[in-house]
């Protein structure tokens, strides 16, 4: 693998996206647009090998799309209690739909996208608290839906229909220093889409370079609704809790963001 400069590697996407539409290179890869481009760019994978202090990833979207891409995986505190299985899975799950057929009868899940602008319909919320510089995850048995009066009593019979104890929360500062690992500095490049048959075929057309992610702006997309916080867990597997946000209204969690 080359090391670049990053003005060398500016230069290499400026030459990418004069070609105008490229095939994809990984047909059936659900991350078609960010392995064509890697390949493209002689790359094993997304960390960039730009000699710095500092670690440079590169991210790539649709330009159309409003997915949710992952920023990054981080349990709650206190982590020294586990807190999804020792205390969601257990007193605020659902039977996993799929137990008793891949999975042993008593699987329990406890999947849940919560966001801070409104509560999910089984009443879990953010909470977002300035004075102690933490988020938290909130339960309020009066928002939960009719459709889930079923469940709502067994989480009364396993627990009460009290708040959580503890609440899972995240610290301001281990937010920062998670993100400021991942998300640091950034190469975000946004990608046309068309197809023919079953051919795609992908056009970078928008090159920013993301420096200096600022912990306040990752605190208003919170409170916008554009960062959710997924849980993912079932009896037998956590699969980690995750911070995910729209692809693209990624560059608003930086102070310094250059259009190439």
């Amino acid at each position: 693998m080359e090391i670049y400069t990053k003005e060398y590697l500016i230069q290499e996407l400026k030459k990418i996206k004069e070609q105008g539409y490229i095939l994809n290179r990984r047909p059936g890869n659900q991350g078609g647009v960010g392995n064509t481009l890697e390949d493209l760019l002689g790359l094993e994978e997304n960390n960039l090998p730009i000699p710095n202090a500092a670690e440079w990833e590169l991210k790539c979207q649709r330009s159309n799309g409003n997915s949710l891409t992952t920023l990054f995986h981080m349990e709650p505190s206190p982590r020294a209690l586990k807190i999804v299985p020792s205390t969601l899975l257990p007193k605020y799950g659902w039977k996993h739909d799929k137990a008793g057929i891949k999975y042993p009868d008593s699987e329990m899940s406890f999947r849940q996208t919560i966001n801070y602008l409104n509560r999910t319909n089984r009443g879990f919320g953010i909470i977002i608290d300035e004075e102690e510089r933490k988020i938290s995850i909130s339960f309020d048995s009066k928002s939960v839906s009719p459709i889930h009066e079923e469940w709502l009593s067994s989480v009364e019979r396993r627990v009460g229909l009290k708040e959580i104890e503890p609440m899972p929360y995240w610290g301001f500062d281990d937010l920062f220093h998670k993100a400021g690992t991942k998300l640091g500095n950034c190469f975000y490049i946004k990608a046309d889409v068309k197809k023919d048959g079953k051919d795609e075929y992908y056009h970078y057309t928008d090159i920013y370079i993301l420096k200096k992610f600022d912990i306040t702006l990752f605190i208003k997309a919170i409170k916008d609704g554009k960062i959710k916080i997924d849980f993912d867990a079932r009896t037998g597997h956590n699969h980690g809790t995750k911070f995910r946000m729209i692809a693209q209204t990624l560059p608003e969690l930086y102070d310094d963001v250059i259009h190439i």
